[in-house]
C-alpha cells in the first residue's frame, strides 16, 4: 500500500562548515553581528557613566525601598491627575502605564512589609 504523502527529504549530515561557500557565509555572519550587538574596545574605554545620580553605595536597603515606594506613590498620583485631563484614546494609556506603577507600588510594599527592620543599639 502507497503512502499519501511521500517519504521525507534524506538529511544532509553535511556540516554547514564544510563548503568554503558556507563558512564564509557563516563569517560575514558572525562580523555583522559583531558589529551590531557587541561594543569595541575603544567605545568601552572612553565610556564612563555619568555619576550626577548616584546612589550613595553605603545606602541600606530599606532606606532605598521606602524611597522607591515614595517615588512610585508621587509618579501614581501624577498619572492620576494627567489622565483626568486627557481625552481617550490617550487617557487609556496613562490609565495603564499608572497601572504597572501601582502594581510595582504594591510589589516595594510588599518587600518592605517582608524586610526584617534591624535592631540599632539602643544607649540605657
Amino acid at each position: 500500500m502507497k503512502k499519501p504523502t511521500p517519504n521525507p527529504p534524506e538529511s544532509n549530515d553535511a556540516s554547514p562548515y564544510e563548503s568554503p561557500d558556507s563558512k564564509k557565509l557563516h563569517e560575514a555572519a558572525e562580523r555583522a553581528l559583531d558589529h551590531y550587538l557587541k561594543p569595541n574596545a575603544t567605545t568601552l574605554r572612553f565610556h564612563k557613566p555619568s555619576t550626577m545620580f548616584q546612589v550613595a553605595p553605603d545606602q541600606d536597603s530599606e532606606s532605598l525601598l521606602v524611597h522607591a515606594c515614595e517615588s512610585l506613590a508621587q509618579a501614581n498620583l501624577m498619572t492620576s491627575d494627567i489622565a483626568a485631563h486627557i481625552d481617550l484614546p490617550q487617557r487609556r494609556t496613562i490609565l495603564a502605564i499608572q497601572q504597572i506603577i501601582m502594581l510595582a507600588e504594591l510589589a516595594v510594599n510588599r518587600v518592605l512589609d517582608n524586610v526584617e527592620v534591624q535592631r540599632y543599639p539602643t544607649h540605657s
